[in-house]
């Protein structure tokens, strides 16, 4: 199984940086329809929206994948507040970038170093954001003493 991920990964790599999606350029140029619009991964797009269907419509027939392991999609399909505050943010940065995290991990390659302080700010975000969840779904758990049950103060009598 790890030897078939790798090879997913590798081919997913290899198609964003053939594709040009590891060019903020390119990208911003796409992203840009209100001024010199680049059309050009728009193929890019359609494409992987082609290959992707058919195997989506059969995965959600099923509870495992082909190799066994467990198919988990989201429970719900109702917008959040949580899912549009995501989306904005992932919009933004990609906007303001040109790059979003699949593509940003195989521009890596290129040893630009603008693109690893990029990489590097990301996972930061990521594991800021991942420490933050966990510290209030801790608080959560663990919710204030109340006056009922917090321990008297010890009081010293002459």
């Amino acid at each position: 199984m790890n030897k078939l991920a790798f090879i997913s990964g590798l081919l997913f790599g290899l198609g964003v940086l053939l594709s040009g999606m590891t060019d903020p350029d390119k990208v911003l140029g796409f992203l840009n329809i209100a001024g010199a619009w680049d059309p050009s991964l728009l193929l890019v797009l359609v494409t992987a929206v082609l290959v992707a269907f058919v195997p989506m419509q059969l995965a959600q027939r099923r509870s495992t994948s082909l190799l066994g392991e467990p198919i988990a999609f989201p429970d719900t399909r109702s917008i959040t507040t949580r899912l549009i505050l995501g989306s904005v943010v992932f919009g933004v940065g990609w906007g303001m970038t040109g790059l979003c995290p699949g593509p940003s991990l195989a521009a890596l390659a290129t040893l630009h170093p603008a693109l690893w302080l990029f990489f590097a700010s990301m996972v930061v975000g990521m594991v800021g954001f991942e420490l933050w969840q966990r510290a209030a779904a801790a608080q959560i758990r663990t919710p204030a003493p109340t006056a009922r049950s917090a321990k008297p103060a010890l009081t010293v009598e002459p």
